[in-house]
This record gives structure tokens, C-alpha cells and sequence, in this order.
């Protein structure tokens, strides 16, 4: 496979749209004889002679026709692929990939936002992820970065705060307990719950936390969505321990309550993890947005 260079292409295409190595010379700001020695390197590496040296007007071969297709080709896709890595750097393309569980996509989306609003070019691909998963994958480089509510181990791992939240019960506004400002977990205990059937820290923290207090937490349903849990508390079907941003919209309207749970309900911080070392451009302007920064080992 002979080593063609992308500027003996290029010497090859001005002599070809020429019709002369002369003009083609004048073309590219360089003497006739350095554009001839071009193109006799160009014919040693191909085996084939590429004009035919006997006629004036610079007459391609049939080797020199068939190379004239592939090498507009070439310097095309070579130019599109500048192109491409000059807007990654401009920031008028690329992606930046998120994983996050359910619920934290709700502090999510103000900082996807407020990224959007400055690079509306890039898109953000946030992706439904374990949260024991999330770690592993962003040390893998598989995503730019992981929304938690705790630090991961991986000392290879940053993290900036990008908002809080806390775990109340929710409950339809006409339920026994709804106007009070705070119940107990013995209360909690008493009521039919409502729960998330995928397994997650924050779902066994809750039950490790009844379990201790020798508490029983009557699951009556599970469901595969937050959407569809906090419909069947609208339902009245029971209540739901489930962080409150999940549910600020139905709180606003007035479609469901918060309340908090003594010795369950407490603030907690919510992360974006990320790893430490390059990362794309995308990734860079999406980190400096979240307030974090940059650190190369």
C-alpha cells in the first residue's frame, strides 16, 4: 500500500484542474520544477505514470483519471473533517453524555438548561444509569459525567455540588396526615406505601433505616416509574417516600403534599462526578457551566 501524502494529492488536482504543471506552479506559489518532482514521486509510489507527458495541455492517463475521483474524495472528506474539529473547538458541535438515575434528573435539568442557553449547538444525552453503575462508567470513560448524592470511592473521581435535596413523604392533600408538619417513621409505617421496584442506595438506606428501628414498611405496590408512583398517590392508593424535586410540579399545583419524616428526612447534596484528566470540549464548557473545574494530573 504506497504512503500517499494528502499535499501530493493536492499538487496532483492543481495540475490535473490546470491542464498544466506551469499554471498549476503559479496556483500553488511554488516553481514548476518542485510540482513536477511532486507528481514523479506521486507516479514512483502508484506505479503509474499520471499525465501523459507528450501532449501540452496536461492530458491525464487512465490511472491518472481514476486517482482524479478518489483523490477530490480525499481532500473533501479531509476538509469536512478540519471543518468538523474546528466546530468541536468552537463549540458548534458535540455531546456531552450524563448518567443519572430518575430522580435526579430533576436537579439535572436547571444546569442542562442553563448550559443549553450558551451552547445551544451541543447536545446533552443524559442516560439512565444505575447510580452504583455511574461511577465505574464515568472511570471508563463512557460518560462525561454522573449525577449523585454521595461521593464515590473512585479516587480517580471529582465532584461539584449542584443542588440538594430531601426525602419527604408524599401524600394526597386530603390524607389524614397531609397538614402536618412532620410525621414519624412509626407513622409512615402505619400507611400503605407506594414504592420504586428498581433497587437503589436511597431505596435500601430507607429500609435498613426501618429495619433498625424493628419497623415494617408496608409495601402494597411497585411500580417501574416516579411518574406512575406519584399517580397512584394522587389515586390515594397510599403514600410515597420519594425525594421532593421529584414532585415540585405537584406540589405547586396542589396535586400532592410534602411532608417531612423525623429521623428519615434530611438534606443531602446532589453531585455531578466527573473524572479527572482531558476531557472534550463539550464536556470542558459543560463542567465550567456547573461551576466545577478542570484538573490534569
Amino acid at each position: 500500500m504506497p504512503d500517499i501524502e494528502l499535499s501530493e494529492l493536492k499538487v496532483f488536482l492543481a495540475v490535473a484542474g490546470e491542464r498544466s504543471f506551469s499554471r498549476a506552479a503559479v496556483k500553488l506559489h511554488r516553481t514548476q520544477p518542485a510540482v513536477s518532482l511532486a507528481i514523479r514521486r506521486l507516479e514512483l509510489k502508484l506505479g503509474e505514470q499520471l499525465f501523459d507527458r507528450r501532449s501540452k495541455d496536461g492530458t491525464m492517463t487512465e490511472a491518472g483519471r481514476l486517482l482524479l475521483e478518489y483523490a477530490q474524495r480525499l481532500t473533501r472528506l479531509a476538509e469536512e473533517t478540519e471543518s468538523a474539529i474546528g466546530e468541536l473547538r468552537d463549540l458548534r458541535r458535540g455531546r456531552v453524555l450524563v448518567g443519572c438515575n430518575e430522580s435526579a434528573v430533576h436537579t439535572l435539568l436547571p444546569l442542562v438548561g442553563k448550559f443549553r442557553s450558551s451552547h445551544p449547538k451541543i447536545e446533552v444525552d443524559i442516560r439512565r444509569v444505575h447510580a452504583r453503575q455511574i461511577a465505574v462508567e464515568v472511570v471508563q470513560g463512557s460518560l462525561d459525567f454522573g449525577v449523585l448524592t454521595f461521593q464515590p470511592a473512585e479516587p480517580a473521581l471529582l465532584s461539584v455540588r449542584i443542588g440538594s435535596d430531601e426525602l419527604v413523604m408524599l401524600a394526597h392533600p386530603g390524607h389524614a396526615l397531609a397538614r402536618r408538619r412532620e410525621v414519624t417513621m412509626e407513622e409512615v409505617g402505619r400507611e400503605n406505601v407506594i414504592a420504586h421496584n428498581d433497587p437503589s442506595p436511597a431505596r435500601e438506606r430507607v429500609l435498613r433505616l426501618f429495619q433498625q428501628r424493628q419497623l415494617l414498611l408496608n409495601i402494597i405496590v411497585a411500580l417501574p416509574s416516579l411518574d406512575g408512583i406519584k399517580r397512584a398517590v394522587e389515586m390515594e392508593l397510599g403514600v410515597a417516600l420519594l425525594p421532593k424535586r421529584c414532585a415540585l410540579t405537584e406540589i405547586a399545583n396542589g396535586r400532592l403534599v410534602a411532608v417531612p419524616v423525623s429521623g428519615l428526612s434530611r438534606k443531602r447534596e446532589v453531585k455531578l462526578v466527573y473524572r479527572r484528566g482531558l476531557m472534550s470540549h463539550a464536556a470542558e464548557a459543560f463542567l465550567k457551566v456547573a461551576g466545577g473545574r478542570k484538573l490534569v494530573p
